[in-house]
């Protein structure tokens, strides 16, 4: 057989175990602002295998047992890995089904009985063979020669090796079938959206990987066999299988999370309008000065709370300027939004919009504040606090739109 070059095992393994490392660190951070069983579990799950990938590149391979001084040390790490993968991975199965007394349940009671015990069984099977996996390796004899990427045919046919091959895979199968199997079936009671097409990939890439396990299977049996010619189903073929898989479960993990990312950044733009008009009404509002534009684009970290705190500064700024909200530019609003068939949301927005920008103006014109008794008050402020952001992003938009300045010459208030 001709050498295979490491080039692209490099590239490939170091590209998505690299990939795979960052969405793990996105799920922590996400536990950490949510703990969760589910997001932590997630975590769990991607990070093993994330540094499988990247332990299999034939440079750190090579880097490990030289350090090591023992030769294809690197494969016990590399499938240890994976194995870490298969047993959260079912944990996770766990979690996502449901219980058959709860129908509609999205996730499943981690507090159950039931729960607990499907978890037991399945991690004392990890319990018991993964020991036996490392006695294997390190008697069957496999530390000559260094073979980072052709360890499974070279050796599979020296019997302890044999079986600790079959073990791996039999586990790696069996994990990749049940979380494909549980995230369809997830993926079925989520709305629609980006966290079921995420599941849906999970679960895509999970039956896509089953591939490789079948491709090693096949090779491990051929060569046990002492049968040749077909070692390239263990190191081109498999190999394609598994990194389609893995690419697919990393980005249906980064989907959702990405998706999340981009709406919250998103929302924290679209919100400055409407954060500048009430900020210049009352600076005590804000807890720091206006960022700048080029603040703005560059805000990458932290982004659910500035957006939170920017919302509240606004509802802050809202109440304040109240006294300085004219009814009839509120009537002249409402008037617009039924002559031009506007939902429940965008009247609303329109009303706020028009109400707002017309209280900030009299406000700074110094014009006398209204009556508490004769004060109007503002749809939206009884919004909950899932809509109350999607609400406020409304109010932006309608700042300048053409509706809002229509309503306030319509009551006479100028633009």
């Amino acid at each position: 057989m001709s050498e295979i070059s490491d080039t692209p095992y490099n590239v490939v393994y170091l590209g998505i175990g690299t990939a795979a490392w960052i969405v793990g660190v996105m799920k922590i951070r996400a536990w950490r602002r949510d703990p969760s069983p589910g997001l932590l579990i997630v975590a769990m799950t991607i990070i093993p295998s994330a540094t499988a990938f990247v332990v299999a590149s034939p440079l750190l391979y090579r880097l490990i047992d030289r350090v090591t001084h023992r030769g294809n040390l690197a494969t016990l790490l590399v499938y240890l890995g994976i194995t870490t993968f298969s047993a959260t991975a079912l944990v996770l199965a766990r979690i996502w089904s449901p219980t058959t007394d709860r129908v509609n349940s999205l996730v499943w009671d981690a507090a159950t009985g039931d729960f607990w015990r499907q978890v037991r069984a399945r991690i004392a099977v990890f319990a018991v063979l993964v020991p036996v996996m490392i006695v294997l390796f390190l008697t069957g004899g496999a530390d000559s020669p260094e073979t980072p990427l052709t360890f499974d045919t070279t050796f599979a046919a020296r019997p302890g090796i044999a079986v600790f091959l079959v073990i791996y895979q039999g586990l790696f199968g069996f994990a990749l079938v049940d979380i494909g199997r549980v995230c369809l079936g997830h993926a079925d009671r989520l709305p629609a959206g980006s966290l079921r097409r995420g599941i849906r990939r999970v679960a895509l890439g999970g039956f896509v990987a089953c591939g490789y396990v079948v491709c090693k299977l096949v090779a491990i049996g051929t060569a046990f066999a002492g049968v040749t010619g077909v070692e390239w189903l263990s190191t081109v073929v498999g190999p394609v299988f598994a990194t389609a898989g893995a690419a697919l479960i990393t980005i249906g993990y980064a989907g959702p999370a990405t998706a999340a990312w981009t709406r919250r950044r998103r929302d924290y733009q679209a919100l400055r309008p409407l954060w500048d008009l009430v900020y210049g009404a009352d600076r005590r509002l804000a807890l720091e000065a206006p960022p700048s534009p080029w603040t703005e684009r560059l805000a990458f970290r932290d982004l659910e709370w500035r957006t939170a705190r920017r919302g509240l500064e606004i509802r802050d700024g809202q109440l304040t300027l109240r006294p300085w909200v004219d009814p009839a530019v509120v009537a002249a609003a409402d008037e617009i939004a039924a002559r031009t068939g506007l939902d429940d949301a965008d009247r609303a927005a329109l009303i706020v919009a028009a109400g707002l920008r017309f209280a900030a103006g009299a406000l700074s014109e110094g014009r006398p504040a209204r009556p508490r008794e004769d004060q109007i008050a503002l749809p939206g402020l009884d919004a909950e606090p899932a809509e109350e952001r999607a609400h406020l992003v409304r109010v932006a938009r309608y700042l300048q739109a053409p509706p809002t300045g229509e309503a306030l010459s319509a009551a006479g208030a100028g633009a």
